[in-house]
C-alpha cells in the first residue's frame, strides 16, 4: 500500500506542476491578447476594401491610381467632421480633392460601410496602426 500511495503522490505533484507551469505560460502570453481584436478588425477592414473594390486604387501605405489611406488619414488628421466627409466622399465619390482622377461612387456598400471604412481609413494617420 505505501508504494501505491507513494507513486500517486508523486504522479499528483508532476500533475500539479504541470498546471503551474500552465498558468505561468498563460499569464506571460497574456499581454498579446487585447491586440488580437485590433488585427482581427483590421484584416475584416481589408477584406470589406477589397470586396468592394477600394483596393484596385487604393493600398494602406502605397499610391497607386488613387492616394494611399495613411496619405488621407493624414490629410483628414483631427479634422472634426472629418469621419463624416470621408464616409459621404467613399459612398457618393468625389473630385478634383487630390488630383485629376475622380473617385467614383461606391453604389456596392451596404449601409454604415462608407463609416466603417472611413473610421478604419482614419485610424491609419497613426503609424502603430495599420
Amino acid at each position: 500500500m505505501k508504494g501505491f500511495a507513494g507513486a500517486c503522490a508523486g504522479a499528483m505533484t508532476s500533475v500539479w506542476l504541470m498546471v503551474v507551469a500552465g498558468a505561468a505560460f498563460a499569464q506571460t502570453s497574456e499581454p498579446s491578447a487585447p491586440d488580437l481584436p485590433a488585427v482581427q478588425d483590421t484584416r475584416a477592414m481589408e477584406k470589406l476594401a477589397r470586396a468592394r473594390n477600394c483596393m484596385t486604387c487604393h493600398a494602406p501605405d502605397r499610391t497607386l491610381l488613387a492616394p494611399s489611406y495613411r496619405d488621407i488619414a493624414r490629410r483628414y488628421a483631427g479634422q472634426p467632421g472629418a469621419a463624416d466627409e470621408l464616409a459621404r466622399a467613399i459612398a457618393d465619390g468625389s473630385r478634383g480633392k487630390w488630383g485629376s482622377i475622380p473617385m467614383p461612387a461606391s453604389l456596392q456598400l451596404a449601409p454604415g460601410e462608407a463609416n466603417r471604412l472611413a473610421q478604419w481609413i482614419l485610424g491609419m494617420a497613426h503609424p502603430s496602426r495599420s
